[in-house]
C-alpha cells in the first residue's frame, strides 16, 4: 500500500481509525444501523475516556490542556480539523499534523510516547486522530466519534450552556445515524449500488433545507461535505444535483474552503 494511511473499519464501532504506518505514503430517522461485533484484539487499541464526562477520569475542560494528533490524507482528521475551525477552537486545542514518519518524527515519537504512557508497554498501532492531555501526556481517546462529540461540547461547558452549536441535543441521534450511514455506505470500498441507494437517501434529504438535517449547520455536515466533496472532485455526484449543489455551497464557507 503506497498511502501513507490505512484507514479500515474498526470492530468496536461504525468508525473508522487512520494508522501512520512506517511506509510511504425526519428521513434520517430512517437509516438503518449497522450491528458489528466487538472482538478483544479491537479493544486493547481502543482508548476512549472522555472530556468533561465524570470526575473519576479527571479531563475535565481546560483551554490549551489538550492536544488532538492529525494524519495527512485521513477523513476523520480532516472531520476533526473542520470541526476546531466551526468552533474556533484552534487556539485552544494544539494540532500536531502527522505527515510521513520521515517528515515528522518529533510527532510520532510524542505520540508515541503518548500512547505508552496511557498504556505500560504499548506496542499497538499509533491510530490518529488521537486527543491527549498535555498535563498528564497520555491518550485521552483514538475513537473519532467521541473526540468530536467532546470538541462539540467543550464551547458548551467552558460557557456553562446545555446547548452546543454542532451537536443540539434534538439533533444527535439523527447526527449520529448520518455519520453511521456515511461511514458504512459512502466510502471508497463501498459496492456502487449501495452506494447509489445512499445517495439517492441524502440528495432527497437535502430537498427539506440548506443543511444535512434542516435550516442550520452541525456537526452531521462536516460529516457529510467530508464524504461528499471527493466524489464531486472526480464528477461523481453529476446525477445528484442538490448533493452537488450543497457541496459547492460548503466549498465556499471558510471552515470547508481551508481543506479544500
Amino acid at each position: 500500500m503506497s498511502e501513507t494511511l490505512s484507514s479500515h473499519v474498526s470492530n468496536t464501532g461504525t468508525s473508522r481509525v487512520c494508522t501512520p504506518t512506517t511506509r510511504a505514503p425526519g428521513p434520517i430517522d430512517a437509516i438503518p444501523h449497522p450491528r458489528i461485533t466487538a472482538t478483544p484484539a479491537t479493544r486493547q487499541q481502543r482508548f476512549r475516556s472522555r472530556i468533561g464526562v465524570g470526575l473519576a477520569g479527571g479531563f475535565y475542560p481546560a483551554p490549551h490542556r489538550y492536544e488532538l494528533y492529525l494524519s495527512a490524507r485521513c477523513p476523520l482528521s480532516l472531520r476533526v480539523s473542520i470541526t476546531l475551525d466551526l468552533l474556533g477552537l484552534k487556539d485552544s486545542v494544539a494540532t500536531t499534523l502527522l505527515a510521513l514518519p520521515a517528515d515528522t518524527p518529533r510527532a510520532f515519537s510524542s505520540l508515541r510516547s503518548a500512547y505508552e504512557a496511557t498504556w505500560h508497554h504499548y506496542d499497538g498501532p499509533l491510530t490518529a486522530p488521537a486527543l491527549c492531555d498535555r498535563w498528564s501526556g497520555r491518550v485521552v481517546s483514538n475513537h473519532t466519534p467521541d473526540i468530536l462529540r467532546d470538541l462539540a461540547d467543550l464551547l458548551t461547558d467552558r460557557a456553562g450552556s446545555c446547548h452546543s452549536p454542532l451537536r443540539p441535543s434534538a439533533l444527535a441521534a439523527d447526527i449520529d445515524a448520518l455519520r453511521d450511514l456515511l461511514d458504512r455506505d459512502v466510502t471508497p470500498g463501498t459496492p456502487p449500488e449501495r452506494r447509489s441507494t445512499a445517495l439517492d437517501l441524502l440528495d432527497r434529504q437535502l430537498a427539506s433545507g440548506p443543511y444535512a438535517l434542516g435550516e442550520e449547520l452541525t456537526a452531521a455536515d462536516v460529516d457529510l461535505w467530508v464524504a461528499l466533496a471527493p466524489l464531486e472532485a472526480a464528477g461523481d455526484l453529476s446525477s445528484y444535483a442538490l448533493l452537488q449543489d450543497y457541496v459547492r455551497r460548503l466549498d465556499a464557507h471558510p471552515a470547508f474552503r481551508r481543506h479544500l
